[in-house]
This record gives structure tokens, sequence and C-alpha cells, in this order.
């Protein structure tokens, strides 16, 4: 199947089509980790509240990731809000093959033995209550069970391939 971009223009594939219109969605940038063996954790943009009562939310993880076999069985997950001063954290966690909980990286045991990441805007424990196939990814949907939102500052933003800051 293909698709047009405009009246035209070259036809593309509906994966390239699906990849340029999300290009140029701005999302809100998150790490998500868990604690296995050792603690895992990636960058996330697809982060999505899904409901207040209870409070759920959800986001995607590829199953070819390093962070899967963790997140596959893992009873808890953080979820942490960047901000625009973490443009690094965030591209290490992001980065194949990065060493995430190495010595530039600051982090604590967090409730449920959860990795929490210190200097973020907000972060969350999840109890995780679904994970549901989705392609090459996983859909988890996480239950919040403790975190806090005192974090300050403005959140650190992805579009276009690259981390960016709100502007007034």
């Amino acid at each position: 199947m293909t698709a047009t971009h405009d009246l035209g223009t070259s036809p593309l594939t509906t994966s390239d089509l699906f990849r340029s219109v999300f290009r140029r969605h701005a999302s809100g940038v998150a790490v998500i980790t868990a604690q296995g063996t050792r603690p895992v954790g990636f960058t996330a943009t697809s982060l999505a509240s899904v409901a207040a009562e209870p409070p759920l939310l959800s986001f995607g993880v590829g199953t070819g990731s390093s962070s899967w076999p963790v997140l596959s069985e893992a009873e808890y997950v953080g979820v942490h809000i960047l901000g625009e001063h973490q443009r690094e954290l965030a591209a290490t966690f992001a980065r194949s093959g990065a060493d995430r909980f190495g010595p530039a990286t600051g982090w604590r045991s967090g409730p449920e033995g959860v990795p929490v990441l210190d200097g973020v805007l907000a972060w969350l424990v999840c109890r995780v209550a679904a994970r549901i196939p989705a392609g090459d990814h996983r859909v988890l949907i996480g239950e919040v069970t403790a975190g806090t939102a005192a974090g300050t500052g403005r959140p650190l933003l992805y579009h276009q391939g690259r981390f960016n800051a709100l502007r007034d």
C-alpha cells in the first residue's frame, strides 16, 4: 500500500508516511526504568495518560530493545519526565550500548526497588497492569503507586528527530 504526500509528489510507503507524520508531532520525553539483575532503562516519547481512576499510563517498548527482557517480566517500572536541561540524559538512554546507569547518571533505588533518576521534573513508580502486543513493540499499561511532581523547570520535547525546548 502507498500513500501520497501531496498531489504531484512521489508516493510514500505507509511506513515512510507514518515516520514523516510523527516527526512533525512534538512529544514529551520520558525515561522508563526497571530493575532486573541490573537496572535497565530507555528514552520514550510514547508516554500517554490512559485513565484517572485508577491512575493508568501507557508507553511502548520495542521487543528487540536491550531493556525488553527485564521489562517483559518486571512487576514495577519507573517513569521519569525529563526537563529541558536533561538532553544529554535523554540521549544516553536513547543510545544503544550506552552505560545508562554509569557514573554520569544520578539515580537511587526507589519504591519497589525501581531505579529513580535524579533531577527530573517528575517521576512515578507503576505496577505493570498489562503488556499488549503491538507489532514489533509491546504497549505497557502501568498503574501509578508512588511518585512526585516536585521538580521544577520546563519539559524536554522531541520533534523532527531532535531534543528541543519549549519556546515562548
